[in-house]
């Protein structure tokens, strides 16, 4: 019987980071960009970014349990971010960047925690973890010029110089979590 797809949502920097590392990912199906975090309705991508209304930057990731499980994205996702700098990924600053991660049942939570735990414990970083673990709630779709923003814009500065390193850092350290063809 085939498994059902579930959610994972993330924050840790610029939505279009997660969503180009994400999408290499075997067994993700979709990734969306959008915001969450607090209650004001349908935010726009200006007003996240003037960091006041709460909202972070998040990436929605749809994956098949069945080829990859939650506790291997969350492995990746602390891998690809600095979850140990508070409201700032980079040159990236404001609480609309902190690194989140929100969870839509007590089963993601207790896989968080897990994972929070087991990277504490390998001393991965030399600062302690800052990662907000909060209920999911209400989940707004950005703004359709941000789908695939990495994969239009190769060659935009910021692509270059930012999100070209870490989907670099991404294919060496879980090449064997490539999507075929890769």
């Amino acid at each position: 019987m085939m498994k059902r797809a579930e959610d994972a949502v993330f924050r840790g920097g610029c939505f279009w980071c997660l969503e180009a590392i994400f999408q290499e990912v075997e067994g993700v199906q979709s990734v969306q960009s959008g915001y969450a975090g607090r209650t004001t309705s349908n935010p726009t991508y200006h007003q996240v970014c003037s960091g006041t209304t709460g909202h972070a930057e998040v990436v929605r990731v749809r994956f098949d349990p069945g080829a990859i499980d939650y506790a291997d994205l969350l492995r990746i996702f602390f891998t690809i971010h600095d979850p140990t700098t508070r409201d700032r990924q980079g040159n990236d600053v404001g609480p609309q960047y902190r690194s989140i991660i929100l969870y839509s049942d007590d089963a993601q939570r207790e896989t968080v925690a897990a994972a929070m735990r087991e990277i504490e414990a390998a001393g991965l970083y030399p600062d302690p973890l800052v990662t907000e673990l909060v209920p999911l709630g209400e989940f707004w779709l950005a703004e359709p010029y941000h789908d695939d923003y990495f994969r239009k814009n190769p060659n935009q500065p910021y692509c270059r110089i930012v999100i070209d390193p870490k989907v670099a850092k991404f294919w060496n350290r879980f090449r064997d979590r490539l999507r075929s063809g890769g």
